[in-house]
């Protein structure tokens, strides 16, 4: 595999003289091609790439080096829905660097035969909205309902 070579232009050293970072990009952009009509945004998470649409991680794009055995595409659903996703994605496992034998995320994996042609899908099924893919963090739930307690407070002193 050919590693592609860092921009070494002078656009790119003025943004380090200038302090602004530079991200790299981030592996298979195909799947974020895929969810452009949503509107996906992305966060650096663990070295990887999480990937979110609305208030949601849906996926998490991982290809790192140092440890190759869960790259891919890994998918937020919870242990509920395994077996049906599994019937669409037949290279899905859980993750292994998680170090639980089975965990609500899974992880098509980048060395899979299908690995392309499943990620894909993954994007299909995240447009259609299906509600096996997607989990709402667990900050976020916590703030959310924060808000909510605090609007019920509200209501009750009006």
């Amino acid at each position: 595999m050919v590693k592609s070579k860092r921009n070494t232009s002078s656009a790119s050293t003025d943004q380090a003289a200038f302090g602004i970072k530079v991200r790299k990009r981030p592996p298979y952009e195909f799947v974020l091609d895929a969810l452009a009509s949503i509107l996906p945004w992305t966060r650096p998470m663990f070295g990887c790439v999480a990937v979110y649409v609305e208030d949601k991680i849906v996926l998490v794009l991982r290809d790192k080096q140092t440890s190759p055995v869960d790259n891919g595409v890994w998918i937020a659903t919870t242990k509920e829905h395994h077996e049906s996703l599994r019937r669409e994605f037949p290279s899905m496992r859980s993750i292994r660097v998680l170090g639980k034998e089975v965990t609500g995320w899974q992880v098509v994996p980048a060395d899979a035969e299908d690995f392309e042609e499943a990620a894909l899908r993954a994007c299909e099924l995240i447009v259609a909205g299906d509600t096996r893919i997607g989990k709402v963090p667990a900050s976020r739930r916590l703030a959310q309902s924060r808000g909510k307690a605090s609007a019920q407070i509200v209501k009750r002193a009006s």
